[in-house]
C-alpha cells in the first residue's frame, strides 16, 4: 500500500506472471521525458510561431539533426551522450532514424563487435552480404547484420517455416542456451528449411548465426522508442538550443558536475548565460532569447526552492511589500519572507554573484549580511509597533539604510573560489585566466587540442577533484586539470604525491608533463604525470632569464637575491641550483647593453619576488624571457 494512497501495489516475479497468462510490462521513469516536457513549455511560452508545438509533428528526415549526430555533438542527447557513442556516431554518420535505432541497439556488449562492419557497409567501404538471399528484406535496413530479436524471429519464419509464436519460443530458447532444447529446435529449423530447398549445411550455418545474435540481440521496439526520444532531443539541440539547455540544466541543477559539462557544451553551441540575479532569476533555468539562458537561482548551493520562491514572490509583490526590483541588500532583507530565507541563503546568493548588479563588491556585501538582517528586523518591529500605537514618529526607528560594512575587496582568485563554493564551479571567470598569457609562452598545447600520443606532453591548468586511491602499484592520486579549453583526468604516482604534497591542492595552478593515452573506461584521454611544477617552478624550469631595465639606476641586488634565493635540488650528481637568471638591460641613445649576472645571481621567481623586481626596475620593466 503506497503511503498516502488507497492504491494496492503488489509485485510478482515475471516468470510467475507470464505462467498464469498475464502480460509483463516494464515501466521506465526517464528524466528525458521531463526534459522534453519542460522544453516544450519553454518553446510554447517564448516562440509565438510554435504555440502548438508537438513532438509528434516533427519531421524525421531533418538533415541538420542528422548532421549533429554524424558529427558526434551529442552531449545531453538521450542515449548518445557518452564518448563511446559519440565516436561511433562519427564513424557511422547516420542519415535516417533507422540508423539511430540500429546504433542504439548495437552499443552494448556482444553486438558491439558488429559496429565497425555496420559502419563500413553503411558508408560503402564494405560489401553488403546476406546469410541467405531470402533474408535480404529482413536484414536490408541493418546492412545484412542481425541486430534485433525481431530479425531472428523473422528469419525463423522465412527460412524455417515457424509460426510467429513458434519463432518467439525459438528466440527464448536461444537466449536460455539449453542444449537439449536447442537440439530440438535445430531439427525443426532444418526441416522447415529443407521444405524450401535449403541444404542442411546452409540451414545450420544460418541457425548458428541466429543463435549467436539471439543471445544478446536487442528488442527493436525498445530501441526504436529510445531512438525517437534521442531524435527529439537532437532536434531541440539544433533548432531550440536555448530551450534545450534550460530544460536540461533545470533537471540536472542538483548535479554540479553535470551542470558544468552542460555549461561548457552550451558555449560550444553559441549559448551565453545571464549570471544569477536576485532581480531577474527564478528557481529554474530559463531561455531569455535564442542565444541566452538565465541562470537558475535554484542551482545555487544552500538555497532551496522555498527560498527562491519567496524571493520571486517579494519581487512580484505577492508578499504585501509592494513588489518591484530590490534596490539594495537591506531592501532585500526587509522585503523577503524571513520564514523562508536565512543568513546562509543570502550568503550563498552573494558568493554566486546574484547581488552584483546591486553592489559590485561581494566582500562588503558578505560582511554586511548580519547588519542587513538586524536592520530588517528593526524595521519590521517598528512597523508592528506603529500599527499598535500610532503616536507619531518621534520615537520611530530610522528607515534610512546604513552603509555597508567596509571590507577589503576580493582579488580574482578569492572571488572565484567563493563563487565555486556556491555554484560548484567558476561561472563569472576562470582561475586560469590570471596566468594564461604567461603560461602559453612555454606551454602552448591546449587540452582541447590533445590526441593520443607516445610523445610527452606539457600541459597546464587548474587542479580539481583530487583523490588518492590504492592502485596495483601503490597509492596514486587522480585529479582533473582544467585550462578553460577542456578538462583532462591525470594520474600521479605515490612518489610524486610525496614529493609535491604542497602543490597538489584544489584550485591550484599546475604545470604537468607526461604521456597522454586513451582511457578505455571513460572513452576519453588520460594523462600519466611524470613531472609537475607550480608556476614559480615552471618559470625556473622553462624561463631563460629575467630581463630588468636599469638605465643607470642602482638596484638592491644583494637584498633581492638574499630574500628569494635559488633552491637546491639534491641529486645523485650533486646539488643543482633551481632558479631564474637575471639580465640587466641598459639603454642609451647611442648604445644598448645587456649584462648577464651569471649563475650565482639566480633567484626563485615567485610572484612576490617578481613584484619586487618590477618595483625597483626602470619604469617597472622586468619580465621573464621564454623560448
Amino acid at each position: 500500500m503506497g503511503t498516502g494512497s488507497a492504491s494496492a501495489v503488489s509485485q510478482y516475479a515475471k516468470d510467475d506472471v507470464e505462467a498464469i497468462g498475464l502480460v509483463k510490462f516494464d515501466f521506465l521513469g526517464l528524466a528525458t521525458l521531463t526534459i522534453l516536457e519542460l522544453a516544450k513549455d519553454f518553446i510554447r511560452a517564448r516562440r509565438p510561431e510554435h504555440r502548438d508545438f508537438d513532438y509528434d509533428k516533427l519531421p524525421l528526415d531533418d538533415p541538420k539533426v542528422y548532421r549533429l549526430f554524424a558529427e558526434g555533438k551529442t552531449e545531453a542527447v538521450f542515449q548518445f551522450e557518452s564518448r563511446g557513442m559519440q565516436g561511433m556516431l562519427r564513424e557511422a554518420r547516420p542519415t535516417r532514424v533507422e540508423d539511430l535505432i540500429a546504433l542504439n541497439a548495437m552499443f552494448r556488449p556482444g553486438p558491439m563487435e558488429n559496429i565497425p562492419s555496420f559502419c563500413a557497409r553503411k558508408n560503402g567501404k564494405e560489401p553488403i552480404e546476406y546469410p541467405h538471399p531470402l533474408l535480404e528484406k529482413v536484414l536490408a535496413e541493418t546492412y545484412g547484420i542481425f541486430v534485433y530479436q525481431e530479425q531472428v524471429m523473422q528469419a525463423a519464419q522465412i527460412l524455417g517455416g515457424y509460426s510467429l509464436g513458434g519463432a518467439d519460443l525459438l528466440r527464448r530458447a536461444m537466449g536460455k542456451k539449453k542444449a537439449e532444447e536447442m537440439a530440438q529446435q535445430r531439427e525443426v529449423f532444418r526441416a522447415g528449411a529443407l521444405a524450401q530447398g535449403i541444404a542442411q549445411a546452409k540451414a545450420d550455418e544460418v541457425f548458428d548465426l541466429m543463435e549467436k545474435f539471439a543471445g544478446y540481440g536487442f528488442n527493436k521496439s525498445h530501441a526504436a522508442a529510445y531512438s525517437l526520444l534521442a531524435y527529439h532531443t537532437g532536434w531541440l539541440k539544433v533548432h531550440c538550443t536555448a530551450e534545450f539547455y534550460a530544460a536540461n540544466m533545470t533537471v540536472e541543477m542538483d548535479d554540479t558536475d553535470k551542470l558544468k559539462v552542460l555549461l561548457e557544451d552550451a558555449k560550444q553551441f553559441g549559448i551565453g548565460f545571464e549570471p544569477p540575479d536576485v532581480n531577474r532569476g527564478v528557481y529554474r533555468f530559463e531561455p531569455v532569447d535564442d542565444r541566452t539562458v538565465r541562470y537558475g537561482l535554484g542551482a545555487i548551493k544552500g538555497t532551496g526552492q522555498a527560498a527562491i520562491e519567496a524571493i520571486v514572490a517579494a519581487r512580484e509583490g505577492r508578499e504585501g511589500s509592494g513588489g518591484g526590483p530590490f534596490r539594495s541588500l537591506f531592501d532585500f532583507c526587509a522585503r523577503v519572507d524571513r520564514q523562508r530565507i536565512n543568513k546562509r541563503v543570502i550568503e550563498a546568493l552573494i558568493k554566486a554573484g546574484a547581488f552584483d548588479l546591486l553592489h559590485g563588491e561581494r566582500a562588503e556585501l558578505l560582511a554586511s549580511v548580519g547588519l542587513a538582517l538586524d536592520w530588517a528586523d528593526t524595521q519590521a518591529a517598528h512597523a508592528d509597533q506603529a500599527g499598535l500605537f500610532d503616536f507619531g514618529d518621534s520615537h520611530a526607528a530610522s528607515t534610512h539604510e546604513p552603509a555597508l560594512v567596509a571590507a577589503a575587496p576580493w582579488d580574482v582568485k578569492e572571488r572565484l573560489t567563493q563563487e565555486k563554493t556556491a555554484i560548484g564551479f567558476f561561472l563569472s571567470g576562470h582561475l586560469f585566466e590570471q596566468c594564461e598569457a604567461e603560461v602559453r609562452q612555454f606551454c602552448r598545447t591546449r587540452i582541447a587540442d590533445l590526441a593520443d600520443s607516445r610523445e610527452p606532453q606539457l600541459l597546464a591548468g587548474i587542479a580539481s577533484d583530487l583523490r588518492v586511491v590504492n592502485g596495483q602499484r601503490g597509492r596514486v592520486m587522480i585529479f582533473k586539470i582544467d585550462d578553460r579549453s577542456e578538462v583532462i583526468e591525470a594520474v600521479a604516482s605515490e612518489e610524486l604525491i610525496d614529493a609535491h604534497r604542497d602543490l597538489l591542492k584544489e584550485d591550484e595552478l599546475l604545470i604537468v608533463q607526461g604521456r597522454v593515452k586513451l582511457d578505455r573506461f571513460s572513452g576519453g584521454l588520460r594523462l600519466d604525470v611524470a613531472q609537475l611544477w607550480d608556476l614559480a617552478g615552471a618559470r625556473a624550469r622553462f624561463g631563460r632569464y629575467l630581463a630588468v631595465a636599469v638605465n643607470g639606476m642602482p638596484l638592491p641586488l644583494r637584498d633581492l637575491l638574499t630574500q628569494w634565493p635559488a633552491r637546491k635540488l639534491h641529486t645523485d650528481q650533486g646539488d643543482l641550483a633551481q632558479g631564474l637568471g637575471v639580465r640587466l638591460k641598459l639603454q642609451r641613445a647611442e648604445a644598448t647593453a645587456d649584462l648577464d649576472l651569471g649563475d650565482d645571481a639566480r633567484f626563485w621567481p615567485c610572484d612576490e619576488a617578481l613584484a619586487r623586481w618590477r618595483s625597483v626596475a626602470h619604469q617597472g620593466q622586468a619580465s621573464i624571457v621564454y623560448g
